[in-house]
């Protein structure tokens, strides 16, 4: 039932998912979710979490295999390159992502979504990155996040001006992402 539910929030957010929605996706019934789940929040909470977990324990299994370099131009590399497979084999988890920060305005969903992204800086850092380095890492992939929720690599050729922007984002990365859509 959670991956009907993350199938259901990716596509429509959380304010436009109903547990109803949840329920279709699922082949069950509305109130068997609700049986399972509570609220609607504490279902999407459940989401969002299982999501983040998955990209802080790839974090996590990278820094802890020694792969990351500090020493290296660019240490958080690894990182990125776990994310990235994340991503190829799972879109949904970068589109639960960008919705439980949207979402951020329900208290419980940004409580969460602050812990949770302040877990991932913290995992970042401990692979011996400075401080610049991190922000550069996490607002790119935010912006990486940002080009794939808005459907870029899908409409790379509805102009040369979005083709120019979508390999200027996302520069190596995007054969291997292209690939994968």
């Amino acid at each position: 039932m959670l991956e009907a539910a993350t199938r259901a929030f990716a596509r429509t957010g959380y304010a436009a998912t109903s547990t109803d929605a949840v329920a279709k996706e699922a082949g069950v019934s509305q109130p068997y979710v609700v049986r399972i789940f509570g609220t609607k929040l504490e279902l999407f909470l459940e989401v969002f979490d299982r999501a983040t977990r998955r990209v802080l324990d790839a974090f996590r299994a990278v820094v802890e295999s020694g792969e990351v370099d500090p020493r290296s131009a660019e240490p958080l590399e690894p990182l990125g390159q776990a994310y990235s497979a994340l991503v190829r084999e799972d879109r949904d988890i970068m589109q639960i992502m960008i919705h439980g920060f949207a979402a951020a305005g329900d208290p419980e969903i940004g409580r969460f979504a602050r812990r949770r992204m302040t877990e991932i800086f913290e995992v970042a850092r401990s692979a011996g990155a400075d401080d610049e380095q991190v922000r550069a890492f996490l607002a790119q992939g935010m912006l990486i996040n940002v080009m794939l929720a808005m459907g870029a690599l899908e409409n790379i050729d509805e102009s040369p001006a979005i083709r120019a922007l979508v390999e200027c984002i996302l520069g190596d990365e995007l054969a291997t992402l292209l690939d994968a859509s």
